[in-house]
């Protein structure tokens, strides 16, 4: 969450994070509105529409879809935690970007980190809570 400028080079970061997923985001301003993710575009990266729709709510409810060039350093969890950690460094790329747009973003709940994890096992069970099969016999 830092804004860097070198030789009219400015860049927003924010981090994202949900379930075992970190997001590293980078807003450059002035761009065409591309997104890519891991060195690919949001439509090689993500099958499914409802994760490009999810990536893009920030951008969509603050009206800045076409303002800004993202890219993406998305590592661990799976599809849905990737596409909130993205969602959730997007939303503080932007807050940082341009404060004016925080209340809409904190309002909307973009800036709140998703606290749900995945629950630890305990010993005797075969999951977090799912006992072994009883016999009577």
């Amino acid at each position: 969450m830092a804004k860097i400028s070198s030789k009219k080079k400015t860049q927003f970061w924010g981090t994202g994070r949900r379930k075992k997923a970190v997001a590293r985001v980078r807003l450059i301003p002035g761009g065409a509105g591309t997104i890519v993710i891991n060195d690919r575009s949001i439509d090689e990266y993500c099958d499914l529409e409802t994760m490009k729709l999810v990536i893009r709510q920030p951008l969509v409810l603050t009206g800045t879809e076409a303002k800004y060039d993202v890219f993406v350093n998305v590592d661990g969890g799976g599809f849905t935690g990737q596409a909130g950690a993205i969602r959730h460094g997007i939303a503080r790329a932007l807050a940082e970007a341009e404060p004016e747009l925080h209340s809409a973003l904190k309002k909307e709940g973009y800036l709140t980190r998703d606290p749900r994890m995945k629950e630890r096992k305990k010993y005797g069970l075969k999951k977090a809570r799912r006992a072994p099969q009883f016999s009577k016999r």
